[in-house]
């Protein structure tokens, strides 16, 4: 050190001038410190946020304690009061002595079961009545029902394309085409019947075999008449297609196709 600087008071101001400058330094950490909130590390606006949250949850506990204190049941035609561990074993004892209801719906039924194999054995709709409601060739569809349609059909264009070309991913075939498909402008009632029984492949459009790599579900099984009509007639009338609409008359006809296994090529009326 030079000897102008080897002064034992300059190296005292320096030391104590060094020992201000760290102590403001940490005054101000101290000072961002608080106003971010403390050692939560959570800004006020989020404090404020939890707050409100606690307050809300204090008074969802406080609401269910009071229904559960308060349950009350109907017991001979008359309102009794009871603990809440009483009345979840009376609701308990009852789900366990109900027995299961017989299932009538068929749309209910699950595929490839015993029971859907008896619907398949069952009596088959007159499908040739189905075909024979279909309009005459030219008959225009009504433009509101293809709009309907048109909307319906967004939920096919998963598998069988926005433009009706079908969906190919690689190798694998995801839904055959519609667009110039005879399937589409053949017969109604084998549209129909796809619609609520779903189709497995092999299926041969135009000369070509498509096997696609899961079978078609069964969506006609949770829609309307009027919607399966409508969707079926947008297709039918769409990507090149051009046939008769198709009548919710008809679709209400094949329901009872609802349970039975899905349909194979073998199983449609052969296009001519």
């Amino acid at each position: 050190m030079e000897p102008s600087r080897d002064n034992p008071l300059i190296r005292f101001s320096a030391f104590w001038w060094g020992i201000s400058v760290i102590s403001l330094f940490g005054v101000l950490v101290l000072i961002l410190w608080l106003r971010s909130g403390g050692n939560s590390g959570i800004e006020p606006l989020e404090q404020a946020a939890a707050i409100k949250r606690y307050e809300v949850r204090a008074s969802i506990d406080a609401a269910q304690k009071a229904s559960l204190d308060s349950w009350k049941v109907v017991e001979e035609g008359s309102t009794v009061q009871v603990p809440p561990t009483a009345a979840f074993e009376m609701v308990g004892a009852q789900l366990i002595a109900s027995k299961p209801s017989k299932i009538e719906d068929p749309a209910q039924v699950i595929p490839n079961t015993p029971t859907a194999e008896k619907l398949a054995g069952g009596p088959s709709a007159d499908y040739a009545a189905v075909d024979a409601l279909t309009p005459a060739e030219g008959t225009a569809p009504d433009a509101a029902l293809l709009a309907k349609g048109e909307q319906g059909y967004l939920l096919c264009a998963a598998c069988h394309g926005p433009d009706g070309k079908g969906v190919q991913a690689g190798d694998i075939t995801v839904g055959p085409p519609l667009a110039g498909s005879e399937w589409v402008t053949g017969p109604v009632s084998n549209l129909i019947r796809i619609q609520m029984r779903g189709l497995t492949g092999p299926i041969t459009v135009a000369g070509k075999v498509y096997n696609p790599a899961a079978p078609m579900t069964a969506m006609g099984a949770a829609s309307s008449d009027e919607d399966v009509a409508a969707v079926l007639t947008y297709v039918r009338n769409s990507f090149g297609n051009s046939a008769p609409p198709v009548l919710p008359e008809q679709v209400k006809a094949l329901r009872s196709e609802i349970g039975k296994p899905a349909l194979t090529e073998a199983d449609l009326i052969p296009v001519k």
